[in-house]
């Protein structure tokens, strides 16, 4: 298994911690050519430890996508706790909303989609608006009477 430093420095290009290496994982994550690119760059230091404590030992008994599925659950759970734990109280907001990027990310990769050919700006818009698309579908369904 890398260490953390060794896996930043494979998803990003540039060492922890360097100058400009915000910029490179923007640059990259963003300018991603598929959802699954975008993940495998965004925020590499929290994708280290979900991969490590989460992804990775699931899959070993579950399929890819559940276990990342998991993952996304598991990412969006820890951010609705932090947000308890400053006072908010829990919402469950970032479970729903990271669930549902996990979905959309088994969607995008079964499906095969990939935007290469388009430019970088074009990658940037596509990949704003994936996040957005799910942000508005979490809203949609925590908004709805049940």
């Amino acid at each position: 298994m890398l260490t953390l430093s060794e896996y930043v420095l494979k998803r990003n290009g540039v060492p922890l911690g360097s100058k400009g290496s915000l910029v490179k994982n923007l640059n990259n994550s963003f300018g991603a050519e598929s959802n699954a690119k975008f993940w495998k760059y965004w925020n590499p230091i929290w994708g280290f430890y979900l991969s490590k404590f989460i992804y990775l030992p699931l899959k070993k008994y579950l399929p890819q996508s559940v276990a990342a599925l998991v993952a996304f659950g598991v990412s969006g759970s820890l951010h609705d706790l932090a947000i308890g734990i400053a006072g908010q109280g829990w919402q469950n907001f970032f479970t729903i909303w990271f669930l549902t990027m996990g979905l959309f990310l088994n969607t995008s990769k079964s499906l095969g989609i990939n935007y290469s050919k388009f430019r970088c700006t074009g990658r940037v818009i596509i990949n704003t608006s994936s996040i957005v698309f799910c942000f508005i579908l979490t809203k949609i369904f925590i908004n709805m009477p049940f």
